[in-house]
């Protein structure tokens, strides 16, 4: 059975997701996750970018030791050597470089000729490869592109260094049998293409990021690249989950392994969607809340009579079980701990102690304390900069009722540690609350979306809140779980506010030093 490499890039290109923004704690946190899960590379980010990105690279790549680590690059010298400073201290360094090969892209973007592109891909490849034992070139675009064209650049930089060559569908544009044919074009022409790895990467605009990976596979391609619950620009990337479920059901037909650890995938998701803010819908294939469900009363006797009748995957091999309670009110920090180890979290003494605070809380209020509701403790503790100053509600009143315009007071301490109180209405109490802050915050805020949803099950269930704002401009999300939902929003909008101040504050320069 022929293996194929998984790609993540779930810190990359799925970050590049509208609206996400994750701080530095909080990717670490998913790398290691990735890490358990069994991806072969994982990129990091883009370390070049900003220096919030150049310090979370460096950290992935210093902390991670049982995947190779990579950063992506343009096609300079500059790039390259600050990468090389991100992750030379990774265990297995490598660097993704990227050149554009399609006519519309050096003719409108990169301005310039096919024989320019040549050459700046053959000489940045060479330099990368004086640093790093692994150096990956990507042709973006590549769908679009001429073959006969693609042929001869992929020919040069394999000579030049290239270990991996991954020719991605950038724009979501191309259908399987194009890929397919694509890949099986070059692998008949290029003279010495047996010295690299060919890898594919899809963009899902067409709906068809997963069928076309599986299509590249079939046509020689030995990595495939893309993200945890196909998160990332535009319509997202290829879902990985997807693409490592169907060759394990479909083994009768699909002569391909991977070494994903299959029940990581329903933590992983989760992992990634309470971090990023971006929900999980309910019918997505593999780890979706419907995946399992049965409605139709026919469907539902055929399963209790042989699950396989509607069932192909089973909800153990992705790893869902049933939502029992794992702590209660009497268990202790050793225990606390010992769990929060268990669901992946590392926590200094710092974080352990707000996390166990937050338990021992919840304990107070809820009968059953669920691994769902631990699980959205420990994520909402992966905050960074503590010392930094941030906006911190101190409290909050909301009068409402069918007769009386819904009124929130809040008493709120801002940055510079003055503590500020004010009072504003709204068509609703949520309204209300968000116009209030809007007062005190000072700051353009503008709330672009708002997602409530439960955690669990049951009246007592955490009310789990994402919301999508643009401050001053930028855009920013934030997060927040609490058994009450007024609070929860209220916390939420708070923590997109801080986030963008924590972001504009680490990359008050954008020239990372090195």
């Amino acid at each position: 059975m022929a293996h194929v490499n998984v790609f993540d890039t779930t810190l990359r290109d799925g970050e590049q997701s509208a609206g996400v923004n994750l701080n530095r704690l909080e990717k670490l946190e998913i790398a290691k996750q990735l890490e358990r899960l069994g991806v072969d590379i994982m990129e990091a980010g883009f370390p070049a970018s900003s220096q919030g990105d150049f310090d979370a690279v460096k950290e992935i790549a210093d902390t991670v030791r049982g995947c190779s680590v990579t950063g992506l690059a343009r096609a300079n010298k500059r790039d390259i050597d600050i990468a090389w400073e991100a992750l030379k201290g990774g265990a297995e360094p490598r660097l993704h470089i990227f050149l554009a090969t399609s006519p519309i892209h050096m003719t409108h973007k990169l301005k310039k000729t096919p024989e320019e592109i040549v050459e700046t891909a053959v000489e940045m490849v060479a330099y990368a490869k004086e640093k790093f034992p692994h150096v990956q070139w990507s042709a973006e675009d590549a769908s679009r592109s001429d073959l006969d064209f693609l042929v001869h650049i992929i020919e040069k930089v394999i000579d030049a260094g290239a270990t991996v060559i991954n020719l991605p569908d950038t724009v979501g544009y191309t259908t399987p049998d194009e890929y397919g044919k694509m890949f099986q074009y070059v692998k008949e022409h290029v003279p010495n293409i047996d010295k690299a790895i060919l890898s594919a990467h899809c963009h899902d605009d067409l709906g068809m990021a997963v069928s076309n990976s599986i299509s590249a596979i079939e046509h020689g391609v030995r990595q495939i690249e893309g993200t945890i619950n196909g998160i990332g620009e535009r319509a997202g990337n290829a879902a990985l989950e997807e693409i490592a479920v169907a060759l394990q059901i479909r083994k009768d037909r699909y002569d391909y392994q991977t070494n994903l650890v299959l029940n990581e995938i329903k933590r992983t998701s989760d992992l990634v969607s309470r971090l990023t803010g971006m929900m999980v819908p309910g019918n997505k294939a593999v780890v979706g809340r419907n995946a399992f469900a049965h409605e139709s009363g026919i469907h539902q006797d055929g399963v209790l009579k042989e699950a396989s009748t509607y069932e192909i995957i089973t909800p153990a091999m992705v790893g869902i079980d049933s939502n029992r309670m794992v702590l209660g009110k009497h268990s202790g920090r050793h225990a606390f701990k010992q769990k929060a180890q268990e669901l992946g979290f590392e926590l200094n003494e710092s974080k352990l102690k707000e996390a166990f605070e937050s338990f021992k809380n919840l304990t107070g209020k809820k009968k059953e304390v669920t691994e769902d509701d631990l699980f959205a403790i420990l994520t909402d503790t992966q905050t960074e900069n503590e010392d930094q100053p941030k906006y911190e509600m101190k409290a909050f009143q909301v009068q409402y009722g069918s007769i009386n315009r819904p009124t929130a007071t809040v008493l709120l301490t801002r940055p510079d540690g003055e503590e500020v109180e004010k009072a504003n209405t709204g068509e609703g109490s949520v309204e209300a609350i968000y116009n209030t802050l809007d007062d005190l915050i000072d700051a353009d805020v503008h709330l672009q979306d708002y997602q409530l949803s439960s955690i669990g099950k049951g009246r007592d269930a955490l009310a789990e809140v994402h919301v999508q704002l643009t401050v001053n401009g930028v855009k920013a999300s934030g997060r927040a779980a609490d058994q009450d939902v007024l609070e929860a929003s209220a916390n939420a909008f708070i923590n997109a506010v801080n986030r963008t101040l924590n972001r504009q504050y680490k990359d008050s320069y954008q020239q990372v030093q090195v």
